[in-house]
């Protein structure tokens, strides 16, 4: 089925001369003319992305890609001290942990700014609005996307960093007016302050400068897998993955039954 009624895309086709993407030609107009963040934006959203989007989207990449020896990289690099020649894998399986509590917290740190947004009108100011979204997220024991870190834990750099362009650039608007509702509200509802950290400032700078709010975990996968292959071009030439094995089994004692 096809036409205007079945599956279709309108990301790209590939012809026999010519390769169309987002209604460019590949080679003439998009090939030595346009930098990777123009690139991908365009892919993702099917037009060239304005100076303001671009900005903060170099921003953000930038400041997700690489944090040391997190899990991500750990998962990595082991899988490619087992599987040498496999570094689709060990890329792939440092990926697949991009879940709520690592990574992939940026996209539920923007729902809940939407929410706050969605809830303000009702709720008469973004601080009310902040409350009613925060109450029910203390009182179910969950984790506050956005807030907490185990290593800065007086204040996230890259989070403050990330606010101050925002500002300097003239992108900061509801999103990161919301954040700041929520933040003042943290220590009120849990009892003690949580310091706001990267994955809850990417979104609120993000959705101001228009980058669609589905696609929010897509900003740190394609940032941190340019960092896994950093690391894997260097696991192969200096090798951790097996240290980092035995330094686990060192750190985690066996308290099980024995024979």
């Amino acid at each position: 089925m096809s036409g205007s009624t079945g599956p279709r895309t309108s990301i790209a086709v590939a012809e026999l001369r010519r390769i169309e993407v987002r209604g460019r030609d590949l080679c003439d107009d998009l090939l030595g003319r346009v930098a990777f963040t123009d690139y991908f934006l365009l892919l993702l959203t099917g037009e060239m992305p304005d100076e303001r989007l671009r900005r903060v989207t170099e921003a953000t990449l930038v400041a997700i890609a690489e944090h040391g020896l997190v899990p991500s990289v750990v998962a990595a690099r082991m899988t490619l001290a087992a599987a040498p020649d496999a570094l689709q894998g060990a890329v792939a399986a440092g990926l697949l942990g991009c879940g709520s509590v690592i990574l992939g917290a940026a996209e539920t740190a923007g729902d809940m700014l939407a929410e706050v947004l969605a809830q303000e009108a009702e709720a008469g100011s973004l601080d009310e609005a902040a409350r009613r979204v925060l109450t029910p997220i203390r009182a179910a024991r969950r984790a506050l996307p956005g807030f907490g870190h185990p290593i800065h834990r007086e204040g996230d750099p890259r989070a403050a960093k990330l606010l101050s362009l925002a500002e300097e650039w003239g992108t900061a608007g509801a999103h990161c007016a919301a954040l700041r509702a929520v933040g003042a509200q943290v220590e009120g509802i849990w009892g003690r302050p949580l310091v706001l950290n990267v994955s809850g400032a990417i979104p609120a700078v993000l959705l101001d400068a228009g980058y669609p709010r589905r696609a929010l975990r897509g900003i740190p996968i394609l940032a941190r897998a340019a960092s896994l292959i950093a690391h894997l071009l260097e696991e192969s030439q200096r090798p951790t993955g097996f240290a980092m094995a035995d330094a686990a089994a060192a750190a985690v004692p066996y308290n099980g039954p024995r024979p």
